[in-house]
Formats: structure tokens, sequence, C-alpha cells
């Protein structure tokens, strides 16, 4: 039998997945690593620790299982979109990495918007929000000048793991979609907005698809981790793209609701001409010459993990979730709103902050865990309202990530989604993907659709309950109502932390 390794690079681990042909994971290794947040607003990392909690998760891969190193033959990546790692003439980082949930460059989006207006949109096919690449770009320009001047090439974060894996320096389409420099339709950079704002196209990495091979790991790579030498390493993707091609969202009529860190509801697109006014955001697909579109709750899975560490530091996620289900539909009237890093679907307002509405003295644990637990469903919710509204048809949804770990949760999707929820067999998230990439990279497969076909079975459908869906409409109408009313109070707190 032969394998293949996934490589998923996330905001607060590296996960590690060894998978065989028939698309069966044999073993998986996940690794922590801080996230650094001297300020509100801010989130950093420091590269380095990606690479060696990566090379510590391969290596007890290896060491874990009884597969020969030399039945390995590919390795690809998933990774964490928009972060911005800058790197000197000698390839060594200048700064710690400014992430995809960093907050800090508001008034840098509003000179983007400012300067470039609609072509923005018509060249990127994105907006301006304050995650985004370029953004952070501009204000190391303004507030560290000295450290762009030194910088030969700036990568993504899981391009910069591959590269001191084997010293290759390249980005895929799917990841520099996320970074407002690329030219969507064209698959280039723009050097439209490189000019504009006085980015030299030099620091820019070379692009590649996906699928390609970028080299093979190093010598000293591969005696650390105990693999192969001679395994051949592919491009991979953006971990969105990657969660897409890992549910088998490879098609038109597709979509997928991810739970990790952030939230996401995707959606296939075959239309690189699809408008939906910049309202949800519109990338390159990990399958060549694909798009998808996707609408982002920031804090998705974040609230869920900040609200056990602060208020049932001592309960697994499991207990907590089961807690849950004491509480009634609507959490006995008590809502919460996830915005706790900002918002960016529908809102993109990087000041508003999370709340809990309707605390009574009747209220319980198990009432604020599922308060939040539905507060993260009715957001992404609102991402499913925006594709509703231009007219696309969704009946079927493919949940992954931690609301498809909990029957509750993936109830509570079907309910409020109003649509079939679908969990599989095998789901690992975007790490799945990335090893599908590698599979089809090594010409196991003629495609990542024909890939699908073996890697992707369905475990689970949870269908909507109507009484829950008439119940859910009610109190989401009301969830609705929440921002409106409480944005400008927030903004004040926002400024008033200051």
């Amino acid at each position: 039998m032969k394998y293949v390794i996934g490589v998923d690079l996330g905001t607060s681990s590296v996960k590690v997945l060894l998978v065989d042909q028939n698309g069966v994971v044999h073993h998986s290794v996940s690794k922590d690593y801080p996230l650094m947040q001297q300020q509100p607003g801010y989130s950093e990392q420091n590269p380095e620790t990606w690479v060696e909690q990566t090379i510590k998760a391969l290596k007890m891969l290896v060491n874990e299982t009884n597969v020969h190193p030399n039945h390995i033959k590919g390795l690809s990546f998933s990774g964490q979109m928009h972060g911005l790692v800058l790197l000197d003439e000698h390839h060594q980082v200048i700064r710690n990495a400014i992430l995809w949930n960093d907050t800090r460059t508001t008034a840098q989006c509003q000179k983007i918007d400012q300067q470039l207006g609609g072509k923005l949109l018509e060249i990127t096919k994105n907006p301006a929000l304050e995650g985004f690449t370029l953004p952070k770009l501009l204000w190391i320009k303004e507030f560290e000048p000295e450290n762009l001047e030194k910088t030969s090439v700036f990568l993504l974060p899981k391009d910069y793991l591959r590269y001191r894996l084997t010293r290759a320096i390249h980005i895929d389409y799917s990841d520099a979609a996320g970074t407002l420099l690329l030219d969507v339709v064209n698959k280039s950079w723009s050097t439209d907005i490189l000019r504009t704002f006085g980015i030299p196209v030099s620091i820019c990495p070379p692009l590649v698809e996906t699928e390609d091979v970028v080299g093979t790991l190093l010598p000293e790579i591969a005696e650390m981790t105990g693999l192969s030498q001679d395994i051949k390493v592919f491009a991979g993707g953006a971990d969105n793209a990657c969660g897409a091609i890992g549910a088998g969202i490879l098609s038109e009529g597709t979509a997928l609701c991810s739970i990790g860190t952030s939230g996401v509801f995707l959606s296939y697109e075959d239309d690189k001409n699809k408008n939906y006014a910049g309202k949800v955001h519109l990338f390159n697909h990990g399958q060549k010459d694909s798009y998808y579109s996707m609408g982002v709750t920031l804090g998705a899975g974040y609230s869920l993990t900040w609200f056990k560490e602060t208020f049932a530091k001592e309960q697994s996620f499991t207990d907590l979730l089961e807690e849950a289900s004491y509480s009634s539909i609507g959490a006995n009237g008590l809502m919460f709103t996830p915005y706790l890093v900002g918002e960016r679907t529908p809102y993109a307002d990087a000041k508003i902050r999370g709340t809990f509405t309707g605390i009574d003295g009747s209220h319980k644990l198990a009432d604020f865990t599922r308060a939040v637990i539905e507060g993260i469903v009715y957001s992404i919710c609102e991402s499913l309202d925006i594709f509703r509204n231009y007219g696309k048809v969704i009946d079927t949804v493919i949940s992954i990530g931690g609301g498809a770990k909990s029957d509750l949760w993936a109830q509570i999707q079907a309910d409020v989604f109003n649509t079939k929820v679908v969990k599989l067999q095998n789901e690992q998230g975007p790490g799945m993907g990335a090893a599908m990439i590698a599979a089809t990279g090594l010409g196991w497969f003629s495609s990542l659709k024909d890939c699908a076909k073996v890697f992707i079975k369905a475990d689970k459908v949870y269908q909507p309950k109507r009484v829950n869906v008439e119940r859910y409409q009610a109190f989401y109408q009301v969830y609705k109502d929440v921002y409106p009313h409480t944005a400008s109070i927030h903004h004040q707190l926002f400024d008033l932390r200051k």
C-alpha cells in the first residue's frame, strides 16, 4: 500500500495525516503553538514555531506507524489564509507573521478603497478587509518602513513552511487570491494594484497550481522526520480551498459549512465572473480553473474555545456540548453574537464585539453554552442568506470541523439553515484536502473529482425538523437585530480601550 501526508497548518496547531490510496486515515498527529496578541486587534505568530512543530509532528507520525518511509510517496499542505511573512535577501524572517484575524489595518483598508474604488472588486473579486494581506503590507509600509525595505519576498504561512522543508519559494493561486494582489480571473499579480501602492512586484512569490510538484524534502528535514528524501512535495492550497476539496465541494450546487477557529460557509462556483457585489468572497479554488465563494464568521470555533477556557476550563468540549443539550431551542431566551475579534460577513466591522443578550438569574451554564453554539450558527446563516438572495439554491450542506463533531450542533445547523446537513465518515477538514492534492498530483487519480469519489463517504444525515425550523426562524430574526442596535456602542467602547 502507498500513502500520502496532508499537512494542515492552522491558527492554533498543525495537524498531519497519513492517508492510504483508498482514503483511509491511518494516523494523525497534532501539535499546538501559541498566538501572540500584544494589544486588542493584534494577532501574530513566530513562523519558526510552525516549522518546529511540523517537524515534530511528522517525526511522530513516522515513528508511531509501521509504514516504511519509502511507501509514503507525496506530501502537500493546507494553510491559514492571508497571513503575512516577510523574508529578507537571505530568506530570513524579518518580523513575526501578522495573521488573518489581525484587525489593526482599518485605516489601510480605507486607503485602498479611496484609491482603487470599484477597481479593486473588479480585479480581486473581494473588498478591502482587515484580514487580507495587502492591508498588512501597507501597515508595514507606514509603521515599519525599514522592514519593508529589507523585504525580498513575502509569503503566506503554509508557503513559508513549505519553503523551510524544501527551499522552494512559491504561492498557489488559491492562497494568492486572498492577498488582494491577485488578478483572480487572469491568474497573475496585478500590476495596477502594486503600482498604485508602490509595492515592488519583485517581492511577490512565483505563482503555481495547487497540484504542482514544487520539490522534495531537504536532506536534513528528511533525516529529522524519518521521511524519504525522495517524497514529492506539492504546492497545496488555502485552508478553505482544501477544506472544500476534502469535503468534495468540486461541482456546482454543493456547499460547505466549516467551523474551525473561524467559520466558513462556502459554495462552489464555475463562473469566474459571478458577482455578489463584494458581499461574500470569491477566490480561486484548489481545483484548477475553478472558483468558490464564501462568507466568514471570524470568531466561530474561537468563541466556543474562549467560553470554555474562561468559564468551564475543567470540562471537556464533549461534556460541555452534552450539557448544552439540556437547554432549549433559543437557550431559554439567551442570545450570543460571536464577534470576539470583529466580524467579516455580512458586516465587515473590525470594532464590533460579542454580546450575551437576555441574561437573567435563571440562566445556567447549559444555556450559555447553547447560546454560544446557536450564535455561531446564526452568524454563518447570514452568509447563506446572501447566497439565497442572489438566487443560489442550496439544499444540502456538508458540515466539517467542530460543528460536525456533535449531533446537537449538526442538528442545529440543519434546523437554522433549513437544509439537509451531511457529516462525513473520515472528515479531517483541510488536512484531507491536502492529502487528496498529493494523491491526485502523484497520478493516483485523473482528477480531484475522481479522488473524491474514493476518499469521501457520507456518515450521517441530519434533516431539518419543521417545528425546530419555525422556532429558530423567530430567534434568528432577533439575532439579526442585535448588530444594528449595538454597533455604535461597541465602537465607542473599542475606541475608549485605546
